[in-house]
């Protein structure tokens, strides 16, 4: 192309970004695009929201007529004026964790203001966020295996105990992937199979060299918990977006009801006494829990496709909350559920500062490094109550209704810890993003006059 046609041709996508409703049926799939990106790979409501609108306003949509309704697998968005109405849908119909692309997209929305990106430009940037590769599969695998190990770990076992629950781990997660890609079968169905597979096979590891033959069962299926799904369908809920959030909820019991069926079936066909001898309180320091709390947040972040450059920050996260959990409880004899609290808020105030320094949302930062406050113990306590409840004592029953409702506590103060402070810091943080948006959109508007 000449020069004088290039020139021309960059005026021409230029004007596309002062009039509203100029191309208005690629300005609109280029937004559900946006939307739908991130919405498959794990990313809130509030978060969707927030980036499409400002994809809009880098194309000369203005906030007021952006008109947006967002369902788990449904985009509906609505752009019009006294004169003008457009509206598009988009069907959402995969749904995974990619970390890489929610940081991705959310980096490109505001590098399309900065450097005036034209409409084609934007586009290939986007088709190129969206090819982005995941971590190699043996990677993958190997990290399900690290992240489990180092939670057994966190619950108190020995060096043995961890490897046995590595290797169980590694062999679900093959078998998950296998199921799931090679044969075509449900993704919650394969679950099942892995989580079946990960707990049968840490059953017969007691038979192995080790002084806590039982904590690999706890911990080999920890690799499916759906930490992502639940985080943001308490931060909808609590963002008032309650058809998603609740949506948000099915897709998580779905997940869990899944790897119990597979656990419970495991546990139904192996013969021990119970989980009630387990230690609540591992006699380890401080300077294990981290190196474990670091190398399953770690895990777990290569597990979501956390870009690399972010990983070290996820590892640190593990430590600070569950070092931060444990002084609470150990020192102080607060309990489990407050402690939890003040861990993953800890991590979700740090992540909110941080996210200045790292350019990424703090979704991305704060789910792996959570993870690891995961009440392993307390679950199987209760799963084990309910498979052999003709067996067990009614001291023994509710003990371990006790223990099953601690870890619902637990589970809650996760996952309110790691969302509510972005909720509490909406409106600032609204504020910030406004002021930056208006001040990039008032240069774009200078370059074009």
């Amino acid at each position: 192309m000449r020069d004088d046609d290039f020139k021309t041709y960059y005026e021409e996508q230029r004007e596309l970004l002062r009039e509203a409703f100029a191309e208005i049926g690629q300005k609109a799939e280029l937004i559900l695009t946006v939307g739908q990106l991130l919405m498959e790979n794990g990313a809130d409501t509030s978060q969707i929201i927030r980036d499409m609108k400002r994809v809009a306003a880098y194309m000369g949509i203005s906030a007021d007529k952006v008109h947006l309704h967002i369902m788990y697998t449904t985009l509906m968005l609505n752009i019009s004026d006294e004169h003008h109405s457009h509206t598009s849908f988009r069907k959402c119909p995969k749904h995974g964790v990619n970390m890489k692309i929610i940081s991705a997209v959310s980096r490109l929305t505001w590098r399309a203001l900065k450097d005036h990106y034209t409409l084609d430009e934007f586009k290939g940037e986007l088709e190129a966020v969206a090819k982005r590769p995941r971590y190699p599969h043996w990677l993958t695998i190997l990290s399900a295996g690290a992240g489990c190990g180092a939670f057994c770990t966190l619950f108190g076992c020995d060096f043995n105990a961890a490897i046995y629950t590595a290797i169980s781990a590694i062999l679900g997660k093959i078998v998950q992937m296998q199921c799931a890609e090679r044969f075509g079968i449900n993704p919650y169905v394969s679950m099942t199979f892995a989580a079946f597979t990960a707990t049968i096979i840490a059953y017969l590891t007691h038979l192995l060299p080790t002084t806590t033959p039982w904590h690999p069962l706890i911990a080999a299926s920890l690799f499916l918990v759906p930490g992502v799904p639940m985080i943001n369908a308490l931060s909808d809920i609590l963002n008032t977006y309650l058809i998603s959030g609740a949506a948000r909820i099915m897709h998580t019991l779905v997940i869990v009801g899944a790897m119990t069926f597979g656990i419970v079936f495991a546990i139904g066909m192996a013969d021990f006494d119970s989980f009630t001898n387990l230690a609540m309180r591992p006699e380890s320091d401080y300077l294990l829990f981290a190196m474990a709390a670091a190398i399953g947040a770690a895990s777990f972040a290569i597990f979501f496709n956390l870009p690399p450059r972010l990983l070290y920050a996820a590892a640190a996260g593990g430590a600070i909350c569950v070092c931060a959990r444990n002084f609470l409880v150990f020192e102080f004899g607060m309990s489990s559920a407050v402690g939890t609290l003040a861990g993953a808020t800890l991590v979700s105030l740090t992540a909110m500062k941080a996210v200045h320094w790292l350019h990424t949302p703090s979704l991305v930062l704060v789910v792996p490094a959570v993870i690891p406050l995961v009440p392993g113990v307390l679950i199987y306590r209760f799963l084990f109550a309910v498979i052999n409840i003709r067996r067990i004592t009614l001291d023994e029953l509710l003990s371990a209704i006790q223990s099953g409702v601690d870890a619902l506590l637990i589970i809650l103060a996760i996952a309110i810890g790691a969302a509510a402070p972005n909720i509490f810091a909406s409106r600032s943080f609204a504020q910030a993003s406004k002021e930056k948006q208006e001040k990039l959109l008032n240069e774009i508007y200078e370059t074009k006059e």
